[in-house]
């Protein structure tokens, strides 16, 4: 045995580790389009740690300026590319064992200067915004600008470098792809703890299973990712079935051998609806565990709640009566100090300047009224942060629940034993309202 034929049997192991390949591939795809249509959208005053999504609008107090078509762009990146071409000749021997001779056309194009920027930006919304980290995201920006011209195109040099490649056509493409000012974003990443003030942003984290910054909409990302899944699949299959033909091919068989076809096609097959079990009964677990985060997210909003209101009413009390035994003092020596009668100033004159004095340098800059006021926004903070944490609960839960009623993922979840969660309704599930009397 020599020559290819030597090479037979390893041709259907290749083909078969070949489609493993790309099925890993397509479980990967398919993860992720679960993953994004799971995941419920939150808004930017309601983002909690851990793994979100968010739709808002791309803004920056200093935005960049796109090298190419000079937009206003929170991200942008160039290329720019030469076209060559060249008149290749070769010799080669035939099958007669003769010398021959023959010319070939080649041609491309090669990148001749390239470059880009980003910079943290804020995702705007309807209710607030967040601050985004786009360094380490997979990034969907859109094309900004695309020509292609020559030499007397005065952007040929304008933006392109002097020299010139080898075998140039003299013939140069300029293309640009950014995240303009204002442009509508999908994003999906995990939100920490900034670190100057109390609020939350989204960076990259080497433990999220994505983080996508897309200027596609969310249905469009969930599409492409399921495009890939098929895409993948079948052409694993494909590669798998390659394998028996390359192998036919090296031994110069005359009829194809169906059953090995049959075995791999159904082989393929069954590792297939197996990894697509996998996949499935891994996201309905992942789907359960959000819900569960969800529920816990509300608990800690009420948590917060029973424990806040009751500090600042106390504060606020204090300050109020505080404020009283003051006035009440002031009114007590301001009375002392008329009953004095005009003339040479007596001790107890002179002890009431001293106390009026002293009242006034320790006398505090906050009013009972801004506290109250303060007490006021911090009641509406959390009641809306409760509002939100459960609206997230409700749109995960309500997800979660359909899931276990759709086929095929009905018939997962009964395998795994999930049950179906009850909603959170706007007076039920939360803790003892606190009640408190402000005394007049």
């Amino acid at each position: 045995m020599s020559g290819p034929s030597q090479f037979a049997p390893f041709a259907p192991l290749l083909g078969l580790l070949l489609g493993l390949l790309c099925l890993l591939a397509a479980m990967r795809a398919g993860r992720r389009r679960r993953l994004v249509d799971n995941l419920p959208t939150s808004r930017t005053t309601g983002v909690f740690i851990g793994l979100v999504e968010l739709k808002g609008a791309a803004e920056a107090e200093h935005p960049l300026v796109s090298h190419l078509a000079g937009r206003a762009c929170v991200q942008y990146a160039w290329s720019v590319q030469e076209r060559w071409s060249r008149t290749v000749t070769e010799t080669y021997t035939d099958a007669n064992g003769k010398t021959q001779t023959r010319t070939r056309h080649e041609s491309g194009w090669t990148t001749v200067a390239s470059g880009g920027e980003m910079i943290p930006f804020f995702l705007k919304d309807d209710e607030g915004v967040i601050r985004v980290m786009p360094m380490g995201a997979t990034l969907q920006p859109l094309g900004i600008f695309d020509v292609t011209c020559g030499m007397g195109d005065a952007l040929y040099y304008g933006k392109g470098p002097q020299g010139a490649v080898p075998n140039s056509d003299f013939r140069r493409r300029f293309s640009e792809t950014g995240i303009p000012l204002h442009t509508p974003l999908y994003v999906m990443g995990q939100a920490r703890e900034r670190d100057d003030i109390v609020a939350a942003e989204i960076a990259e984290d080497k433990n999220a299973p994505m983080f996508l910054i897309s200027t596609r909409s969310e249905e469009q990302v969930s599409s492409g990712f399921a495009w890939a899944y098929i895409g993948w699949g079948i052409f694993g299959g494909v590669l798998g079935l390659a394998g028996i033909f390359a192998r036919e091919r090296m031994l110069n068989l005359e009829s194809p051998f169906v059953p090995a076809y049959a075995l791999v096609a159904g082989g393929y097959a069954m590792a297939w609806f197996l990894a697509w079990v996998w996949m499935v009964y891994n996201s309905m677990i992942d789907l359960r565990q959000r819900v569960n985060q969800g529920w816990s997210q509300v608990d800690v909003q009420l948590k917060r709640r029973f424990d806040l209101i009751p500090n600042l009413v106390k504060t606020i009390q204090g300050l109020r009566d505080y404020e009283q035994n003051l006035q009440v003092e002031l009114a007590s020596l301001r009375a002392q100090s008329l009953a004095t009668p005009p003339g040479e100033p007596g001790p107890d004159y002179r002890a009431c300047s001293k106390t009026l004095v002293a009242i006034a340098e320790r006398y505090p800059e906050i009013k009972a009224h801004e506290s109250f006021l303060n007490l006021q926004k911090n009641l509406a903070d959390t009641e809306q942060r409760i509002a939100l944490a459960r609206s997230y609960f409700n749109d995960i839960a309500t997800f979660y629940n359909t899931r276990l009623e759709i086929v095929p993922d009905r018939f997962i979840a009964v395998l795994a034993g999930m049950k179906q969660r009850t909603l959170m309704a706007a007076n039920e599930f939360e803790r003892a309202p606190v009640v408190v009397e402000l005394a007049s």
